[in-house]
């Protein structure tokens, strides 16, 4: 996929899916502004995209704030002229019983969950509009926005949200040729779920394509979505599991 001189915001991307995406957007020509709540993450991100087609600049601090929102989509015009293309990738996971969970997890979970989405998405938005030439949103939601899942409520919930948020966005955004969509990864071989010896032996066993995805299996995905070969899609979310939400079975069952 040809993203030649496209400018895109990939948020939560130190490393994991929204490092991949990166990875594949500025090794197909386009220029990103690298978003992660990890400064460190961020920079050695950066360093590690040098040399490829596109360029790459990171921004580091809480996708959920304001000013750094702003300053995404500022830098994006400011860096390189324009704004096409947004992944709201950034999102916390906080387990936890629904009758122990705290308001303070409930909140920090939908403000960056839902909030950073939201608001960016919005800023974007703005931008696009005035550009006049239209863009790409994407939303990265979960399987566990589709299927229940032990100790999850709350995630769940925020994932489901953005999906409906992609969904009633097409009402407002489609007369700017604002196309806005989600990607909804299931179980996924990533830095943080690898750190569980279990993980890849657990979901190879229970997905029915026989193993977990990879980061570029989402990321290859989610290019597409973005592209121009895409942009009669809107209001949509793919589901990449490898068939898991078909037949759903726990991982937690002995």
């Amino acid at each position: 996929m040809d993203f030649k001189d496209k400018v895109a915001i990939v948020t939560g991307a130190g490393q994991g899916i929204g490092l991949e995406i990166c990875k594949q957007l500025v090794a197909n020509g386009a220029n990103v502004i690298l978003n992660d709540l990890d400064a460190a993450l961020t920079k050695e991100a950066v360093a590690n995209l040098d040399g490829n087609e596109g360029n790459c600049i990171g921004l580091a601090g809480d996708s959920s704030d304001m000013q750094l929102i702003d300053k995404m989509v500022d830098s994006a015009v400011t860096e390189f002229g324009k704004l096409d293309v947004v992944v709201a990738n950034a999102g916390i996971t906080l387990f936890g019983e629904f009758l122990s969970y705290t308001p303070e997890s409930f909140f920090e979970v939908m403000k960056v969950n839902l909030g950073g989405s939201f608001f960016l998405a919005q800023a974007a938005a703005k931008l696009m509009k005035k550009q006049g030439f239209g863009g790409s949103i994407l939303f990265m939601s979960s399987v566990t926005g589709h299927q229940a899942h032990e100790n999850l409520a709350a995630y769940g919930m925020s994932k489901a949200a953005l999906e409906m948020l992609a969904k009633n966005l097409v009402i407002e955004l489609s007369p700017y040729k604002i196309n806005v969509n989600t990607v909804a990864p299931g179980a996924t071989l990533t830095e943080r779920t690898m750190s569980d010896k279990d993980y890849f032996g657990t979901w190879q066993k229970i997905t029915p394509m026989g193993s977990p995805a990879t980061v570029n299996d989402i990321a290859q995905a989610v290019l597409f979505m973005v592209s121009d070969n895409a942009k009669h899609i809107t209001g949509q979310s793919l589901v990449i599991d490898g068939g898991w939400t078909a037949v759903s079975p726990s991982p937690y069952k002995k």
